[in-house]
């Protein structure tokens, strides 16, 4: 998949407006407030997916003639989400400039694919993938692959988080390492990050649109509402135009290039011992991992099961307990050794293996 830069707006984008289009004067006000504020790209759910029954699903084809108004009187582009043909269909013949494929379409490789074939007389049109549901880096490159097979150069990825079952402060834990190494791989891809569905969260909006900052992400979408305590969905993450004003301009824009030779300089060294430790780390997991087949090795010649759940429960609760003594994150421990235990695995079935 080759991907091309194609956005060239002023970074980071900001696409802002309210979670769920809900009636002219709410949409008309909203945008209003939005375009006060200097921002000239809303978003609006048109169809909302809900996870049961019952919820305010939107009010579908209905808002289309209050984006129409919409646009004539204020200039703006409109973004919505779309999950079918006939969505698309309707998108289309409504002059939408934006459509996004929502987490829970995503997953389904099938309904992208139809979103995609949808649109191959559409190649104009800017198309947004959000992340599914699941971490799943692939199931997120295969939709975006399917809309660049169907022709869409407007492409681009918005980060939503990922659902858990465990504890989180986010609705969507943010999975960081995710959409990082997406950019890697397709360094030319637009990358947006929605902070309202990670966080869930008015007060922990701030903090997730700054690390996407921090990480140079390209934009964000945001949901913002007139009156967001009377919204009919997603009250507790959207702001008001006033105070997503508020929020954006408290951002650090961090700079993409280095600000002198000296900075260069003393950035190279550090990078220079960072190398240097690299390599010797490197080699303590080696030694590391030859342990690993001699115990192997033991344990095959005295018939005895790789996997010693007393061992790895004894690993589990003292080198996250060791990492703190060293100021090292105890959950950043514990997934380090999740890794080390996986590849430890994975050698020691190899020994069982040998002579098979």
């Amino acid at each position: 998949m080759e991907i091309k830069q194609w956005y060239e707006g002023e970074k980071p984008w900001i696409i802002a407006g309210p979670c769920s289009a809900e009636t002219e004067e709410q949409m008309m006000e909203t945008v209003e407030g939005l375009v006060n504020q200097g921002i000239t790209t809303i978003r609006a759910g048109i169809w909302k997916p809900r996870t049961r029954p019952n919820s305010f699903e939107g009010v579908g084809k209905k808002a289309f003639p209050w984006i129409k108004k919409a646009k004539e009187i204020f200039k703006v582009q409109f973004a919505i989400e779309v999950a079918s043909a006939q969505h698309v269909e309707m998108a289309l013949e409504n002059d939408i400039d934006i459509l996004w494929v929502g987490a829970r379409t995503t997953v389904n490789p099938f309904n992208v694919q139809e979103i995609a074939d949808a649109l191959k007389n559409a190649t104009d049109k800017t198309v947004f993938v959000k992340n599914p549901i699941n971490p799943d880096l692939n199931l997120w490159i295969g939709a975006l692959e399917r809309f660049h097979q169907a022709g869409i150069t407007k492409l681009g990825a918005i980060h939503r988080g990922f659902s858990t079952y465990q504890e989180s402060i986010y609705r969507n834990i943010p999975l960081w390492q995710i959409p990082i190494d997406l950019k890697s791989r397709y360094p030319e891809l637009l990358l947006i990050c929605d902070p309202s569905h990670i966080a869930g969260k008015r007060d922990l909006l701030f903090e997730i649109a700054q690390k996407a900052m921090n990480l140079r992400y390209d934009g964000l979408i945001i949901e913002s509402h007139r009156d967001p305590a009377a919204a009919w969905s997603d009250a507790a993450q959207q702001l008001t135009p006033a105070n997503l004003r508020v929020l954006l301009d408290k951002l650090q824009i961090r700079d993409l290039t280095f600000p002198s030779e000296k900075f260069q300089n003393e950035l190279d060294h550090f990078r220079d011992e960072i190398d240097e430790t690299d390599k010797e780390l490197l080699e303590v997991l080696a030694r590391r991992l030859e342990l690993v087949k001699k115990v192997g090795t033991y344990k095959k010649d005295k018939n005895v099961a790789i996997f010693q759940l007393e061992r790895w429960n004894t690993i589990l609760q003292n080198r996250p307990e060791w990492g703190n003594q060293l100021n090292l994150n105890p959950e950043f421990v514990k997934t380090l050794y999740q890794a080390i235990h996986d590849e430890s695995i994975r050698i020691q079935t190899d020994i069982y293996h040998e002579g098979e």
